[in-house]
């Protein structure tokens, strides 16, 4: 079916819920002359007066057929059909309505969904990047109608495309953990250099309200790292950083320990710069990840990209990580700007 917007006249104290078919300027001599009603906009019983005070004792209404949306109720059901959970709705606003994060959390959006809604003719549906973190009332995706009219027929399809692959856009809460730190390194067991890794991992984790239970150092032997980590299991650690032994270096026996004690190793390296040497395992649902030198100094890295997945108790796959290598470059922008950048998109 193909939309013919068709116009009437109608006495203004009849056009209540009607929708009105063109701008309507207001001018009061010497002190206003604009825009007093936009086209679209939906007459309202307090609109009756305004417009008989602007000599207007008809104006012309669209003519809405059956099959055939305004834009608003459009928009409306475009956003209702792509919010999950944890988001919520703008009122419809010029023929736009807003999705919004009900909580701080992590933003999940489905971008083959999006990609199917807005192939659909006339459909405009725009959002953030998926996998970031995003504050209560940030906004997160729009939606709208480009025409002032539209056949329901593809919103209809829209919705059918929001129930084959929901859920669409949602927000995951980012749990609070109790992180053990196994610090390896010869060098800062014995201490000879101070430990610089601690530091920076704390303030990370605790910039997304998780705590320390405990640090272990150890130095570079592959059953105490292993004992180190088994004991911040069993005293409650429901996720386990290492720190240093990373590198591809003869005495760097970190990776052989988390593979000694049977974890499910998801990798070993990421196609992610800065931090690719980033390990990523899960021992009886425990995840574990092994840290490459670059977060000491780096910004942002591997690491920060990870963590937010890990703490939404979302299951990271091989596939998640390979997929974060298009997009994985980190420029070193100054100042930085993560996660407001294409580092990790």
């Amino acid at each position: 079916m193909k939309v013919g917007i068709s116009v009437r006249e109608i006495k203004t104290e009849d056009a209540i819920g009607m929708v009105l078919a063109h701008d309507m300027t207001k001018i009061v001599p010497g002190k206003f002359k604009g825009r007093a009603f936009k086209k679209g906009h939906i007459i309202r019983p307090l609109d009756v007066e305004e417009l008989l005070s602007m000599g207007k004792e008809h104006i012309y209404i669209l003519d809405i057929k059956e099959g055939e949306l305004h834009e608003d109720d459009a928009a409306l059901r475009l956003a209702q059909a792509i919010a999950g959970d944890n988001v919520e709705l703008s009122e419809t606003s010029e023929g736009k309505v807003n999705l919004s994060a009900a909580i701080d959390g992590l933003l999940k959006i489905n971008p083959q969904a999006i990609n199917a809604m807005n192939n659909v003719p006339d459909i405009a549906i725009a959002t953030l990047h998926s996998n970031r973190r995003v504050k209560k009332g940030e906004k997160l995706a729009g939606t709208r109608a480009i025409p002032l009219v539209i056949e329901e027929e593809k919103i209809l399809t829209v919705e059918t495309i929001a129930k084959n692959f929901a859920p669409i856009i949602s927000v995951l809460p980012i749990h609070s953990f109790k992180v053990g730190i196994v610090t390896t390194g010869s060098e800062v067991f014995k201490g000879r250099i101070p430990d610089k890794f601690g530091p920076v991992v704390k303030r990370k984790l605790e910039a997304l309200e998780s705590t320390i239970l405990d640090q272990i150092f150890v130095p570079d032997d592959l059953e105490e790292i292993r004992t180190a980590v088994l004991k911040l299991i069993e005293a409650g650690a429901e996720m386990v950083v290492t720190t240093g032994g990373m590198s591809v270096d003869p005495d760097d026996r970190t990776p052989g320990a988390i593979k000694s004690l049977g974890a499910d190793l998801v990798t070993y390296g990421t196609p992610i710069l800065p931090g690719s040497m980033l390990l990523l395992a899960y021992y009886k649902g425990v995840p574990i990840i092994g840290l490459p030198g670059c977060v000491m100094y780096e910004k942002s890295t591997s690491f920060d990209l990870i963590l937010p997945r890990v703490l939404a108790k979302e299951p990271v796959t091989r596939e998640d990580i390979a997929e974060l290598g298009y997009g994985g470059l980190c420029t070193s922008c100054e100042p930085c700007s993560f996660p407001h950048c294409s580092f990790g998109k």
